[in-house]
């Protein structure tokens, strides 16, 4: 009995050691840097997402670099309030990036909510 606790306890410390060696062996890991997304996502509120996404399927190669300069700024320190979807849709337009945004009309009728095309068709 004592010599299979022995055992055990040899194979257990052989287990540690080995484990120790292994970390030893492998550098540390160091500190990744967050993707554009995630930072992007800091700040980001509301509609925002909406509005830089609608933006990058239209301009695709103008958003890359704007997408860029966006999280050098906020990295640096110089953006520090959140940024909500009218507000990336007026910079965007300022800098010449005209998005067009998809838009619907509803009416409230009755506790209900219809669109301008089904008040249209109720009228005639």
């Amino acid at each position: 009995m004592e010599d299979e606790l022995e055992k055990l306890k040899r194979k257990k410390r052989q287990e540690l050691q080995r484990r120790l060696m292994k970390q030893r062996q492998e550098p540390p890991e160091e500190p990744k840097e967050p993707s554009s997304k995630e930072v992007l996502d800091r700040y980001f509120v509301g509609r925002a997402w909406e509005v830089f996404h609608a933006a990058r399927a239209q301009f695709p190669s103008v958003m890359v670099q704007v997408e860029n300069a966006l999280v050098e700024a906020m990295k640096a320190g110089r953006i520090k309030r959140r940024i909500d979807g009218e507000s990336l849709y007026q910079f965007l337009r300022q800098i010449g990036v005209p998005v067009r945004l998809q838009t619907t009309i509803r009416f409230e009728e009755h506790g209900e909510l219809k669109t301008l095309e089904q008040k249209i068709r109720e009228n005639q």
